[in-house]
């Protein structure tokens, strides 16, 4: 009977072990108002990790799922409904460390395919994005 207890707290442990990271749904934040934009939901396939946009945070007046306009028109996201878009793809976990990366994402406000890093910092999740030698990080804080 012990060893079943011992064994049942380990599976219990590696399962919220396994739920931990970046997988699940996260809150997209405008840099400039701190208003939240989207919620993403990050899932892994194949060793790899991916994100989709599964809802949108728009005015009452704006398109509530408008296509991607902005994207290159060579891109199979080119005017295609944000919600349910794949905007971030290939996604690689390091063995080092907890970081994951050698993969992109889409801004679908203008069309921009950018290479990216995904990092835990606390509770937050920080993606950062480069273009080039330039790059902006944004916080994405857990969706409820």
């Amino acid at each position: 009977m012990r060893m079943l207890t011992i064994f049942f707290i380990l599976i219990v442990q590696q399962t919220a072990f396994a739920q931990t990271g970046i997988v699940g749904k996260w809150k997209t934040i405008d840099d400039e108002t701190g208003a939240p934009k989207s919620i993403v939901d990050i899932f892994e396939k194949n060793g790899k990790y991916f994100g989709r946009v599964v809802k949108l945070f728009r005015k009452p007046n704006e398109d509530q799922d408008p296509v991607c306009k902005e994207c290159d028109s060579e891109d199979p996201r080119f005017n295609k409904k944000i919600i349910g878009m794949e905007i971030l793809k290939d996604m690689e976990k390091e063995k080092e460390d907890d970081e994951y990366e050698d993969g992109s994402i889409l801004d679908p406000n203008n069309g921009k395919v950018y290479r990216c890093k995904i990092w835990i910092d606390g509770q937050d999740l920080k993606l950062r994005g480069y273009l080039g030698p330039f790059y902006r990080t944004q916080t994405w804080k857990k969706a409820e």
